[in-house]
C-alpha cells in the first residue's frame, strides 16, 4: 500500500479508537464537552503514528512531529483544565446539540466525536506530505515554517493564559478583557491559531505535493471568520456586556493584533 494511504488510513483507525472510547466516557457522564479535549490531543497520535512509519527524512520528520506534538499537547492540557474543571455541567453549544439531536441524541454524538477523528486527520494531511519527504536537504523555507509555527503556538498560549489570568479575578465578571494581546486584537487566539496553518502550509510547500497543504489554513480560516468562530464569539459577547463590547468593537482590531483606533 502506498504510504501517502497507509499514514492517513492507520491514524483515521488511532484516532476512531480513542473517540470511540471518549463517546462511551461521555455516554456515562452526559458531557459531551469532552470530545475538544481529545480531539486536541489526537494530533500527539497521529503525530505518533507518523513518528513509527514514515519514511521520509529523520530530521524533517522529527521537525514535523515534534512541532504537532508540542502544540497539540498545549492546546490539549489547557482545554483539559478548563472542560475538566466542571465535569458535572456541559457547555451551552453541547446543550443546545443534545435538545435539538433528541431523541437519537447518544447515536448523533456518536457520529459527531467519529466526525472529529476525520478531522484530526484532514488537518494532519500536511503532516503526512512533510514526513514523506525524503529530501536530506532542509531549505531555509521550511525552516522559516518551522519557526513560525513554533512562534504561533508561543502565541496562542500567551493569548489563552492572559484570558484565563482575567477571567480568574472576580472584579473583572461583567467586563471586558483588554489584557496583554486581547489589547491589541479582539481574537488574538484565533490569529495564533490561523498562523499555525499558515506556518505548516510553508513548511509543507517544497515537499511533493506540499501544495495540497492550502486546504488546512483555507478550512480553518472559513470556520473562524464565517461559522464557529469570530462570529459567535462576537454575538455572546454582545449579549453578556452589551456596550461595553460594543467599544471594544469600535476600538480594537477584529483579528490581526494593531493599535488602538482613538
Amino acid at each position: 500500500m502506498s504510504p501517502f494511504l497507509q499514514l492517513p488510513l492507520v491514524s483515521l483507525a488511532a484516532v476512531s479508537a480513542v473517540m470511540l472510547i471518549v463517546w462511551i466516557w461521555a455516554y456515562r457522564i452526559n458531557n459531551a464537552g469532552v470530545v475538544d479535549i481529545f480531539w486536541a490531543f489526537n494530533f500527539l497520535v497521529i503525530a505518533v503514528v507518523i513518528w513509527l512509519m514514515a519514511g521520509g527524512y529523520e530530521t524533517r520528520k522529527l521537525i514535523v512531529c515534534g512541532l504537532a506534538s508540542l502544540w497539540s499537547l498545549r492546546l490539549g492540557i489547557y482545554l483539559l483544565i478548563r472542560v475538566g474543571s466542571h465535569l458535572d455541567v456541559e457547555e451551552g453549544r453541547y446543550k443546545q446539540l443534545r435538545e435539538e439531536w433528541a431523541p437519537h441524541t447518544n447515536l448523533k454524538f456518536f457520529v459527531f466525536f467519529q466526525m472529529q477523528a476525520l478531522s484530526n486527520v484532514f488537518l494532519a494531511i500536511p503532516f503526512f506530505i512533510i514526513a514523506l519527504n525524503p529530501d536530506p536537504h532542509i531549505s531555509m523555507q521550511e525552516w522559516t515554517g518551522a519557526g513560525m509555527w513554533l512562534a504561533a503556538i508561543i502565541g496562542e498560549g500567551v493569548s489563552d493564559w492572559q484570558l484565563k489570568q482575567f477571567k480568574k479575578d472576580p472584579a473583572n465578571k461583567g467586563k471586558v478583557c483588554e489584557y496583554g494581546l486581547w489589547n491589541y486584537s479582539r481574537h488574538p487566539n484565533y490569529f495564533f491559531q490561523l498562523m499555525i496553518w499558515i506556518s505548516v502550509l510553508v513548511l509543507a510547500i517544497s515537499s511533493p505535493y506540499g501544495w495540497i497543504a492550502i486546504i488546512c489554513p483555507l478550512a480553518i480560516g472559513y470556520l473562524i471568520f464565517k461559522i464557529t468562530g469570530i462570529p459567535m464569539t462576537e454575538e455572546q459577547s454582545l449579549r453578556s456586556k452589551g456596550g461595553l463590547y460594543k467599544e471594544y468593537q469600535r476600538t480594537t482590531s477584529v483579528f490581526v493584533p494593531w493599535f488602538k483606533k482613538q
